[in-house]
């Protein structure tokens, strides 16, 4: 079965992109131009265009056209599974801890709440092959009536703990990565020393509403993590 003709446009924008032919800031042909040469309404013309906008080769401006769209050179898609990673999978959690608080004021302002809302707090230790190879915390704004089914938690991602209160789909996510040194705590969890730093995740999930309901810090030993980021 032949593609629409709204996908040929698309496609042939895209190779001209790639080839050069059209370059950043030049102008994509108007749409009384596409419809001719393609033989199609303007409706098929800017359902291709709209593709074509929102992967992020062209932009419009009402009233003037159509324009290629300068590349986000530095604009990277990083896959991250918290149990799976590039070198390393995790064979076994282990709950440490769950357990209901009244979060510190640090703590309520990043979930957007206050010092007397409950918070539930979940420890784990995650191994590969008997060895401990991360340490993971979990906040999660505390509904009353809330289930907390420990079996559950103890092999559960930070998006399944939530998806009994909204659809996985509904979520929303922020990711920053950074190094640090282990702290005594965690050392100790993870049977190192000074010379190993840490590769510390911070996840926080959001609703559809962007408000947040939980935040995730799992802090990895350096040498069991490997991530990487792709370019569109």
């Amino acid at each position: 079965m032949a593609n629409p003709v709204y996908i040929k446009i698309v496609e042939d924008i895209k190779q001209k992109v790639n080839s050069a032919e059209l370059k950043p800031g030049d102008t994509v042909p108007p749409e009384t131009a596409l419809c001719r040469e393609y033989g199609v309404s303007r409706m098929t013309v800017r359902k291709g265009l709209a593709i074509l906008a929102n992967e992020g080769y062209i932009f419009s401006v009402p009233g003037k056209g159509s324009y290629v769209k300068k590349p986000e050179v530095n604009k990277y898609t990083l896959f991250y599974d918290e149990m799976n990673n590039l070198i390393n999978s995790v064979d076994k959690a282990r709950l440490l801890e769950v357990t209901i608080i009244m979060p510190d004021e640090k703590l309520a302002d990043e979930l957007q709440t206050t010092r007397n809302k409950h918070v539930i707090m979940i420890r784990r230790l995650f191994y590969t092959d008997g060895v401990p190879v991360a340490y993971d915390i979990k906040y999660l704004l505390y509904n009353k009536g809330m289930p907390v089914v420990e079996k559950e938690i103890e092999q559960a991602t930070f998006q399944e703990m939530v998806s009994g209160s909204m659809p996985i789909f509904a979520l929303k996510k922020r990711i920053s990565i950074s190094a640090q040194v282990p702290s005594e705590e965690i050392k100790r969890y993870l049977n190192i020393g000074d010379e190993l730093a840490l590769l510390v995740v911070e996840q926080k999930l959001y609703n559809n509403e962007n408000k947040p309901i939980g935040i995730g810090l799992t802090y990895y030993r350096g040498d069991y993590i490997k991530l990487q980021g792709n370019s569109e």
